[in-house]
């Protein structure tokens, strides 16, 4: 039995699956913590994605009963956007800077002008925020300018973790495409965006990745430290992909389906044929993990947001939910903008949340609900936002992460979308969409047919109680959250 495994090397931990390679069935699983991090600056150590993954390898071969040395394949999936500097000798310069760390805003503010967002968007598929790569780089030259000439990579969270088990530098079209620099659909790396807004004392050309297709091999676990986690040297490795990409492999999803992800952050996000070129920089035209397309919209405030209303009222997050469930959706209920730490989209890294709409005849249960549409109407306008772009969307609409646990999340969201929401057996989607990615470069195979032959069975169904109408006080105040006074 050959065996696969996938890995999820996450803002908040490590998470891999264990799979058999030609079934797909699920063997183990484990999981290791990463340091926790809280913008502005979010940052965290490159080393310590390695401890977490030798530790949860270790723990996901045991659940399966098997040895780490008895993996045939792996892949990495993770964390998208996030900058790891190495010198010459492959180690890390300083921590690396996430996708959730804003310190770069001025310097994606200062690009923006620059080049408009319609230069952005033609250029590589979306205007840059303090999520993207490049935006960090900026920063870097900026504010420790002493560390440039040292650059010899600059790499991904998912390559490096690949760089260690294989020495090669590689990443995948899906990432790349979260960077700002790389133009997906011409396949290329603008390092004319590097010279101009980073240094041009840097060679790009060999400091950048290779850039590797959905199914072609970065090579094999053939390094030193390969060694000490327990794989053999013979060991596939393939690409790796971004963490919301692979979630869509490991949930066969298809063109017309929308998926809503909820972890920390929140993601929407369908399938398209072609590139997208969103002007206004609401949505991200970028790559997928199987060769077309993935639209985009990212927020940076979601499950922890009813996390946060939960400790304010003193319970559980299995009673908010109850509480939100039976609340009275009048269309004067309060509404939540929900941006608690800053937002990504819209780009107010500034903003803080606004409850508008409280009065002294509010309720416990309305107050409960404006935190589970607060998070789940900035996605949805996100959805419509891919939508104005002519990406298909009349498939399943697919709840995965974290969130998809509650059932407040799934029927909040039937309910403002008018259409049954589904989930997947597959809880770890993201660590199952790497071993699709692993079990098919394995084979030899298109990770297409891997993904269609493993799609996992359709766990729940909610369908819409009845469609809510939307309060038109949401997108005033959404908008207005965060802005300068000074504009208004």
């Amino acid at each position: 039995m050959p065996i696969a495994a996938g890995v999820d090397s996450s803002t908040q931990s490590c998470t891999i699956e264990v799979r058999d390679a030609d079934s797909g069935l699920l063997l183990g699983s484990g999981r290791a913590a990463h340091p926790p991090t809280t913008p502005p600056r979010s940052e965290q150590d490159p080393e310590g994605w390695w401890t977490a993954f030798v530790h949860a390898l270790t723990a996901a071969a045991t659940d399966a009963g098997v040895r780490v040395s008895e993996i045939d394949a792996i892949s990495i999936a993770g964390q998208c956007h996030g900058m790891v500097l190495l010198n010459s000798a492959g180690e890390a310069l300083r921590p690396a800077k996430l996708w959730n760390d804003t310190e770069s805003t001025p310097q994606a503010r200062d690009m923006v002008a620059a080049l408009g967002k319609e230069g952005w968007a033609r250029a590589v598929g979306s205007v840059p925020t303090a999520a993207f790569t490049i935006t960090k780089l900026a920063w870097v030259a900026a504010h420790e300018p002493e560390l440039i000439n040292d650059i010899a990579r600059v790499l991904l969270p998912h390559d490096y973790l690949t760089f260690r088990l294989t020495g090669r530098a590689v990443t995948d079209r899906s990432e790349a495409s979260g960077t700002a620099y790389y133009a997906a659909h011409e396949n290329r790396w603008r390092t004319d965006l590097l010279d101009r807004f980073v240094s041009a004392d840097v060679d790009w050309s060999t400091a950048l990745p290779d850039v590797l297709g959905p199914s072609e091999p970065a090579g094999t676990a053939s390094t030193a430290a390969a060694r000490e986690a327990g794989l053999r040297a013979d060991v596939i490795v393939a690409p790796g992909a971004g963490d919301t990409h692979a979630g869509a492999l490991g949930m066969g999803m298809r063109l017309g389906d929308v998926g809503y992800s909820l972890g920390t952050s929140g993601v929407v996000f369908a399938t398209s044929p072609h590139t997208i070129c969103d002007e206004t920089g609401w949505v991200n035209g970028v790559s997928d993990a199987t060769g077309i397309y993935l639209p985009v919209v990212c927020t940076l405030n979601a499950t922890k947001v009813t996390d946060t209303v939960a400790r304010l009222m003193g319970v559980d997050l299995g009673t908010l939910g109850e509480l939100a469930l039976d609340a009275m959706r009048d269309a004067e209920r309060p509404v939540l903008a929900a941006y608690l730490d800053g937002e990504r989209s819209p780009d107010r890294p500034n903003a803080t949340g606004i409850l508008q709409g409280l009065t002294t005849t509010t309720t416990r249960e309305q107050f409960a609900l404006s935190a589970f549409e607060g998070v789940l109407l900035g996605l949805y306008r996100g959805q419509e936002a891919i939508e104005r772009l002519g990406v298909p969307t009349d498939g399943d609409i697919v709840l995965m992460g974290g969130g998809a646990r509650g059932a407040a999340y799934r029927q909040v969201l039937a309910d403002l979308t008018g259409r049954p929401v589904i989930t997947k057996d597959a809880p770890e989607a993201v660590a199952a969409g790497a071993c699709t990615q692993a079990a098919a470069v394995l084979d030899g195979t298109e990770v297409t047919v891997i993904r269609d032959r493993w799609t996992p069975r359709i766990s729940s169904t909610t369908v819409p109680r009845e469609t809510v109408r939307v309060n038109a006080r949401y997108g005033l105040v959404a908008d207005w959250s965060g802005a300068d006074p000074r504009a208004l």
